[in-house]
């Protein structure tokens, strides 16, 4: 099902959540064991990161050197497949301009077609590590507007090869991603609500914002999207703060803003013990608010934490 379907047959906000894939070595089983605490609450569908892969450089014994990919998470595409098939919970494979030509995006966009997956989420992806701008691969797409309309053309049955004779049309529904205090990227928030909302013209019919943890600012950012005409549902990404040292990682890797107000619970806290409490705390205000404001999906990203969202879905769900 496409999760605007969902989202529009749903009479109450939904429950999804975000997964890591696991690093390259490591079996589908760890992925399998951060799904099962959380299927309880019924999740409308499962969100599967992707990772542009890194590389170092290491020395062979007669002097040269081998080039080794250390960072990518292998096979987002067959765990969609895995995950619908074990536990009949549609997905939403991340796809990243960073890494991929266009024609190896095509190539994926097919294999998930043939899956009968329907949901993607078009973004550009991060930075390799050690560059100050996002670098394209050299016939890739050079950010996330340009990844969704290759995505609709495909929709439209427009291959990259035009000599294609009667190519079968996709029909993917297109998620992109939205930033309530804008990308980190963007000169202003104006700027990056105008870029957002060509995503929104070229074929995007939902969003997903980044993390957030002042609920106003999420509110705020859904009016000021609703002003221009932007009327796609708005799905919230909802993160709760678990170690104190968050108060600053997140912030700098997130560009986001971190509460007065939490942020005076956290550093008062003894441990990260305690921490966890005041995040789950936090969070499940946060979460009844958006509730009563009429978000469509309660978007949790796991990082590895189930139990803890999973204490607080049970407060909700």
């Amino acid at each position: 099902m496409k999760l605007t379907e969902a989202i529009h047959s749903a009479k109450r906000p939904l429950f999804s959540f975000e997964l890591l894939p696991p690093v390259k070595g490591r079996g589908i089983e760890s992925l399998y064991a951060a799904i099962d605490p959380l299927m309880e609450f019924g999740p409308a569908f499962i969100d599967v990161t992707y990772h542009r892969e890194e590389y170092v450089m290491r020395e062979r014994p007669d002097g040269s050197y081998n080039r080794i990919s250390i960072r990518k998470r292998p096979g987002t595409v067959a765990i969609c497949a895995a995950i619908k098939n074990k536990y009949q919970v549609e997905t939403v494979p991340h796809l990243i301009c960073g890494g991929f030509t266009k024609d190896e995006t095509e190539n994926a966009l097919i294999d998930l077609h043939f899956l009968g997956i329907e949901n993607v989420l078009a973004l550009r992806g991060d930075n390799r590590k050690g560059d100050k701008t996002f670098v394209p691969e050299k016939e890739g797409n050079k950010n996330s507007l340009d990844l969704i309309y290759q995505i609709d053309n495909m929709n439209k049955g427009i291959y990259l090869d035009l000599e294609l004779s009667n190519p079968t049309p996709t029909n993917f529904c297109i998620g992109a991603a939205a930033y309530p205090e804008k990308h980190i990227d963007a000169p202003n928030q104006q700027s990056d609500l105008n870029f957002l909302k060509r995503k929104v013209e070229a074929g995007a019919s939902f969003l997903t914002t980044q993390m957030f943890f002042d609920t106003e600012k999420y509110l705020s950012f859904v009016r000021k999207c609703r002003d221009m005409g932007i009327d796609v549902p708005i799905i919230p990404g909802i993160k709760p703060l678990t170690r104190k040292s968050q108060l600053y990682s997140l912030p700098q890797t997130f560009n986001i803003d971190i509460p007065e107000d939490l942020c005076t619970e956290v550093e008062r806290a003894r441990n990260d013990d305690e921490v966890k409490e005041i995040g789950i705390e936090w969070c499940v205000e946060q979460c009844k608010r958006l509730i009563a404001e009429g978000a469509p999906v309660l978007h949790f990203y796991t990082m590895g934490q189930s139990d803890t969202v999973k204490r607080i879905a049970s407060q909700l769900f």
